[in-house]
């Protein structure tokens, strides 16, 4: 329904999937009306169950609602959804000028800024909000928004995300929070580069990764991320929290990122040709931790799986 100003007062979600559902659920759970668009039937049945709405497209959903989140897999779905549909059915067709999006995938600078473009010409308030975290992170509410923008936008959307995250951050007024995102990936994605090197060089000497890792997870260079992968590493169990082939996807984003603004990045190129010869070989669908395994392998180690 729409207010004095003509905007929706609906919340909407476009894309449910493995991060997206968890944190539009507990939306719902707060008591919050939800209007939801994705087109995996899957991804929407326990929201629906929940007392969700459905919305057949995103020009459809924009129409109904003042608010809207999106979690969706990268650039080219972020384009389509914003800018596809044709002028007057799709999303920017149908968003009301005053309405807000809050867009939290890891997408890349060049295309959310072509995002924001489109939407200031409709008066759509824009928040880049990426968040950080692992799904079990978004299903206790404790994840981190990295989040810059229009002012408003943050204003209209800080009550929604304190149900999402422990620790929230306005960078700025533009892509800083994609910025910040892809930093932040860098790092992680390092971790398990480096990680792998330096327990191949362990095993060599006769120690085991579960006692490595036990001595790593109480050192100086211990992290909550290496305590969070502590057991997996241990039981060489690599089932995918986050795949060798999405950090492919995040990693191409980042040495784009690094192109585009003439920033040398010879570490982060290597570390990207290491996940690609992982996912060659079969490692794609594991965890991206998944390098420790690939690396014994490849450097004659170990025998393949």
């Amino acid at each position: 329904m729409a207010n004095a100003r003509g905007i929706q007062d609906g919340i909407g979600w476009i894309g449910v999937g493995k991060m997206g559902n968890p944190m539009a659920t507990r939306l719902i759970e707060a008591g919050h009306r939800l209007t939801l668009c994705d087109p995996v039937a899957e991804n929407r049945a326990s929201l629906v169950a929940r007392g969700a709405h459905v919305a057949a497209t995103p020009g459809e959903l924009a129409a109904r609602c003042g608010l809207i989140f999106s979690t969706i897999p990268d650039d080219a779905v972020l384009a389509e959804v914003i800018q596809g549909g044709g002028e007057q059915g799709g999303f920017l067709g149908q968003i009301a000028a005053g309405a807000v999006l809050v867009e939290m995938s890891t997408v890349s600078p060049a295309v959310s800024a072509r995002v924001g473009a489109d939407l200031a010409r409709r008066g759509v308030f824009y928040l880049r909000c990426p968040i950080s975290g692992s799904t079990a992170l978004a299903r206790a509410g404790t994840l981190t928004a990295l989040a810059s923008g229009d002012q408003p936008a943050w204003e209209r959307a800080a009550p929604f995300l304190d149900l999402l995250a422990a620790r929230k951050f306005h960078l700025g007024a533009g892509e800083e929070a994609r910025y910040m995102k892809l930093v932040l990936n860098t790092l992680v994605g390092a971790t398990s580069s480096i990680l792998g090197e330096a327990l191949a060089l362990g095993a060599t000497g006769g120690l085991d990764d579960a006692q490595m890792m036990a001595v790593i997870a109480e050192s100086a260079v211990a992290s909550p991320l290496i305590r969070y992968k502590q057991e997996m590493i241990a039981q060489h169990d690599f089932s995918p929290a986050f795949s060798v082939a999405q950090m492919i996807k995040d990693f191409t984003l980042i040495t784009e990122a690094g192109r585009a603004r003439r920033v040398p990045m010879p570490a982060v190129s290597l570390i990207l040709q290491q996940y690609t010869a992982a996912a060659n070989v079969g490692y794609a669908e594991q965890d991206f931790f998944a390098l420790v395994g690939w690396m014994r392998v490849s450097y004659g180690l170990e025998a393949g799986a």
